[in-house]
């Protein structure tokens, strides 16, 4: 009798609606909220209501440092994030952050990304964390108010720091780069003010923080692939039973491949976007990618142990190695 009333409360629980609470810095309405909305419910149609996502978009739980601590604390079961807290789960999925990895080659960055995707997936499952989606958000730029040439000059540079990021605060230890750590809000305003004189993201970040209208020049030499991912807790997925699994993983690798393409749009869009507003396109000599090979070896062997592991580091290094 007990095995059978056993079995019955695992079958309860298992069929029970899993409501997942998600924080989202993206605004409702934008591209990306859009998507998101609408995997959102297709899964829960798919699934009969049995999964169901309640989205908090536009930061109205906090920034993703916030998210996350609520994660912990049980408030919420899911987010969104970028590479940076992302890192903070597992700091394997940085490796493909390193700077100066893919420079001008995208097409490599996002197979490289689609390759590691299970390894990544791996080391969020052992951190008690399920990944539906795993995005690239795109090529990592400088933007700048004063023309420099080449990556020496860059020293000269006051720029913008995301404090707390171990990936940037290596790159600018092993370049020797000027920074200003700030919060992402105070940016667009410091360098109106001439706090800094420079500051660094993708296109589709750069247009929706409006750093566009206070730069002069892009260097035309990228200096990261940015990538963000959609995860959620185990605890909350494991309530889900493996029929609906396997609906909402569908549908939610359907949204990545979307997701993707849109951002990849949406980037090209942005540079377009930036050059009819005259910021003018600075492109560096092909000696400058000797140089920034140069400094990624340095970045690796600190980072090498301590962020990722070795065995990430092959992992990336054999995918790199194909053609």
């Amino acid at each position: 009798m007990k095995t059978l009333l056993l079995s019955l409360t695992l079958l309860t629980a298992i069929n029970a609606q899993a409501v997942i609470k998600v924080g989202v810095l993206a605004p409702e309405g934008t591209g990306w909220a859009k998507n998101i909305k609408q995997m959102a419910s297709e899964v829960k149609d798919a699934t009969k209501g049995n999964v169901e996502f309640k989205i908090y978009y536009g930061g109205s739980q906090g920034d993703e440092q916030d998210v996350l601590r609520k994660i912990r604390l049980g408030q919420l079961q899911g987010g969104i994030f970028t590479g940076k807290t992302l890192g903070e789960i597992s700091g394997d999925v940085r490796v493909i952050e390193i700077p100066f990895t893919f420079n001008h080659n995208r097409e490599k960055a996002l197979k490289t990304l689609e390759a590691m995707e299970p390894f990544f997936d791996q080391k969020f499952a052992e951190k008690k964390f399920k990944s539906l989606a795993t995005f690239e958000i795109g090529q990592v730029y400088f933007v700048t108010q004063k023309k420099v040439t080449d990556l020496n000059q860059i020293k000269s540079l006051k720029i913008w720091s995301w404090d707390g990021d171990p990936i940037v605060t290596n790159m600018f230890e092993s370049m020797n780069l000027n920074g200003v750590p700030l919060a992402l809000p105070d940016v667009l305003s410091s360098l109106s003010t001439g706090v800094i004189d420079a500051a660094y993201a993708p296109p589709i970040g750069m247009i929706a923080l409006q750093w566009n209208t206070k730069v002069k020049y892009m260097i035309d030499f990228p200096v990261s692939y940015s990538i963000g991912a959609f995860v959620i807790t185990s605890d909350v997925w494991n309530k889900v039973s493996p029929a609906d699994q396997k609906a909402a993983m569908d549908i939610a690798r359907k949204y990545e491949k979307e997701i993707n393409n849109g951002n990849a749009r949406d980037n090209a869009d942005a540079l377009t976007a930036m050059k009819a507003q005259k910021i003018e396109f600075v492109k560096f000599s092909d000696a400058e990618i000797k140089v920034a090979q140069e400094y990624r070896n340095a970045m690796v062997k600190k980072l090498t142990g301590k962020l990722f592991s070795e065995d990430s580091l092959k992992r990336l290094n054999a995918e790199i190695a194909k053609k």
